[in-house]
């Protein structure tokens, strides 16, 4: 019979134990403020998701709210905005793609597939030019009666498609839904 096996352990065994437990401990507490502080903070979970009152928007105007830091335009269209939108969506486009984060990715860019509600009376869009982040004027602004960007010249249209100028990509449409018949959620 050898010593080793006698053997149940040992004072040293003990500390080599109770050691290594110890830095274990001491690394997690050193650790997690290093991991924690890379989560949002409070006020930026807060404004994860908005609720916007568009009870008093007129047909023929526009609203632009703050969402994640960023600009956000709430229009609602007149008849005639819409049907110049749809009348386009045969015209020839820089970004074939709606960009709309409701709706499927690989969608065209026809207004229908842009537009918020069936009758496409409301548009929702981020308001940062897709070129160098500028935020384009609206009302009317530019070559298509949409948007545009006077820091490069990129012309948008009635529904936020990219027409001319530098802009690869259209206006991208965030999550966005009706609560009720006056209230936009956005996230």
């Amino acid at each position: 019979m050898s010593h080793a096996d006698d053997h149940k352990g040992t004072r040293r065994d003990f500390l080599y134990y109770a050691t290594g437990g110890a830095a274990a401990v001491t690394t997690g507490v050193a650790v997690w403020p290093l991991v924690n502080q890379m989560n949002p903070s409070a006020d930026v979970r807060a404004q994860s998701s908005i609720r916007v009152d568009v009870a008093d928007i007129v047909v023929g105007s526009q609203i632009t709210v703050k969402w994640l830091g960023k600009p956000v335009f709430i229009r609602r269209r007149t008849e005639e905005e819409i049907a110049q939108a749809r009348a386009d969506n045969d015209a020839a486009l820089v970004d074939h793609l709606a960009r709309n984060d409701n709706l499927d990715a690989t969608l065209s860019a026809d207004d229908q597939n842009r537009a918020m509600d069936d009758t496409g009376e409301w548009l929702v869009m981020m308001g940062v030019c897709t070129h160098l982040g500028c935020v384009p004027l609206g009302d009317g602004s530019g070559d298509f009666g949409g948007w545009y960007c006077p820091c490069h010249g990129s012309h948008y249209d009635t529904s936020g498609r990219i027409r001319k100028g530098p802009a690869p990509r259209n206006l991208p449409v965030p999550v966005a839904e009706f609560v009720d018949e006056t209230t936009i959620k956005l996230g």
